[in-house]
């Protein structure tokens, strides 16, 4: 009987030492002696609003400093539309640090989403449905594969004063992209590095007739065929 009244003693001592910091640390106690007062944000970053970091880890940073949960605040902050990564820290004794990568967009990917200069997929923030971007397209898992393809078109159209404004990989892996003068030019599946060089060095005599090119079809072997707008209506001079 004694040694189980001992042991009810060590338990019930053992007890009142863990509860109080078991309190602490599940933020039940301690919040306002030892509260997270400032927050530090870190990065290079112009889309991220500081109001919106403050408001994503505000409901974790009033559990004070033992209690703050750093994973879920961090989680929080990366879901906002901008941030490409966050890491959420804490520094004796009242700083809660930030540290944010920003999305860089680089162009549209389809419908809804942007590409990232890193390469990943993010939803179209709001007020940036309207601003002009390259419009790129493909599967999902095809982004470097479409990104590659659109610099090196850009560079074979360059010197023939052209740019590429849109280019897209269907679902079987067909190319195909639009010129910023409206042509639009259908590339097939393979080789298309190459029929784009073919198509470009021919590009100068073709743009010089009278009736602009509407659409090309680079899908031959050893040619392509050509659709024509009709002709720019000419200017008359007005007689006095």
């Amino acid at each position: 009987m004694n040694a189980l009244l001992r042991l009810c003693a060590w338990l019930l001592a053992i007890g009142l030492v863990a509860l109080p910091v078991v309190a602490v640390l599940n933020g039940w106690v301690g919040a306002e002696r030892w509260p997270l007062s400032r927050l530090r944000v870190n990065g290079e970053f112009k889309r991220v609003p500081a109001e919106q970091l403050r408001e994503a880890v505000l409901p974790y940073a009033q559990s004070g400093f033992f209690a703050v949960k750093l994973q879920d605040a961090q989680d929080a902050v990366e879901r906002l539309p901008w941030v490409q990564a966050a890491k959420v820290s804490k520094h004796w004794p009242d700083v809660l640090q930030i540290d944010v990568v920003e999305h860089k967009p680089f162009a549209r990917w389809g419908e809804d989403r942007l590409l990232s200069e890193q390469g990943e997929l993010f939803a179209v923030p709001r007020g940036l449905e309207d601003v002009p971007l390259p419009e790129l397209d493909g599967p999902d898992t095809q982004t470097a594969e479409v990104v590659a393809l659109y610099n090196e078109s850009r560079a074979l159209f360059a010197p023939v004063g052209m740019d590429v404004q849109r280019l897209a990989m269907d679902p079987r892996g067909s190319w195909s992209l639009a010129l910023d003068n409206g042509i639009e030019v259908v590339i097939g599946r393979t080789d298309a590095r190459s029929r784009l060089q073919r198509f470009v060095r021919v590009l100068p005599q073709l743009a010089n007739q009278d009736m602009p090119i509407e659409r090309a079809d680079l899908r031959y072997t050893n040619g392509f065929t050509l659709s024509w707008g009709k002709p720019a209506p000419k200017q008359t001079q007005d007689r006095t």
